[in-house]
């Protein structure tokens, strides 16, 4: 059985088919489009015939979104992490991770847009419950390029852009990151961080200073043999042992995957557990559009 609480009000108890996926009602969040369950809804798929009038093919799909077995950072000692306040009008809003690799552009994931609302990154955090006046620094989001392709439902080029409405003052705890030249090899150890949750116990907090994790680059042939993973790839990166418990979780979206001081993933989705492996968007697949859009953006 599953609890899924709405967070604007009411719930519903249906259960689960698979380790990250539940069965409901369309009309039990339907209530608003910002709500989140607790356990980390990445997607909700309704039925595409579903009648709000008359009921019809009430029915909806739930799939979870996303540090377990990891440690809390060293302070700052990760310049370019980025922490990504989604805030809105109505009560909901969210968070991701993200990385700086220009000044003024701040990479992150595109499943993290929000179309209504602000959008506001904090760059030089450790703490995010804690203001450092002079360390940390908070600036708006001017215009957000989500990929083209970006498919929500598949979570095919999981990648977005943020422009800063100015720019960042480069510090020894605000500083870029480089993107890849070449891809990452097959059982590189890398690390990822993130304020996400470090637990997938129910009403679980994401955490208030940066955790960080080692995971191994797995082969392809692990992931595409959980295909409700959903794995392509083409365009992702299989990451973290499954015989380990470690591995990135809800709240971490968008935050990097550093191997050798290049950011070669991004945190994009896995099973609702967190259990590895996950599945990172290959940014090396997407240098070249980065680039592009760079050109094209208006200082």
């Amino acid at each position: 059985m599953a609890f899924v609480k709405i967070e604007t009000g009411g719930c519903c108890r249906r259960f689960l088919i698979w380790n990250d996926m539940v069965v409901t009602h369309h009309h039990c969040v339907e209530i608003d489009e910002l709500g989140r369950q607790e356990i980390g809804v990445h997607h909700r798929i309704p039925h595409p015939e579903y009648n709000d009038e008359t009921d019809e093919n009430d029915i909806m799909l739930l799939q979870a979104g996303e540090i377990f077995g990891g440690q809390e950072a060293e302070p700052h000692s990760r310049p370019y992490m980025a922490f990504v306040k989604i805030e809105t009008e109505r009560k909901g809003g969210g968070m991701c991770g993200g990385f700086l690799i220009r000044d003024d552009v701040v990479v992150t994931a595109a499943c993290c847009n929000c179309n209504f609302g602000t959008i506001t990154v904090l760059l030089g955090a450790h703490n995010i419950s804690v203001h450092e006046p002079g360390i940390m620094q908070e600036i708006q989001v001017r215009h957000r390029i989500s990929h083209p392709q970006y498919n929500d439902e598949t979570d095919e080029n999981d990648i977005m852009l943020l422009q800063l409405r100015c720019k960042a003052n480069l510090t020894e705890t605000v500083d870029t990151i480089l993107l890849p030249r070449n891809k990452v090899k097959l059982g590189a150890v890398c690390s990822v961080a993130g304020w996400g949750q470090t637990s997938s116990k129910v009403n679980a907090q994401s955490s208030q200073t940066l955790q960080e994790v080692e995971l191994t680059v797995m082969s392809k042939d692990i992931c595409l043999s959980r295909p409700y993973l959903r794995y392509d790839p083409s365009v992702m990166l299989c990451v973290g042992d499954p015989k380990e418990r470690r591995a990135s979780f809800q709240g971490d979206s968008g935050g990097p995957l550093v191997c050798k001081g290049k950011a070669q993933g991004i945190v994009s989705h896995g099973s609702a557990d967190g259990s590895p492996p996950r599945l990172f968007t290959k940014v090396f697949k997407y240098v070249s559009w980065i680039k592009k859009t760079l050109r094209k953006l208006k200082p």
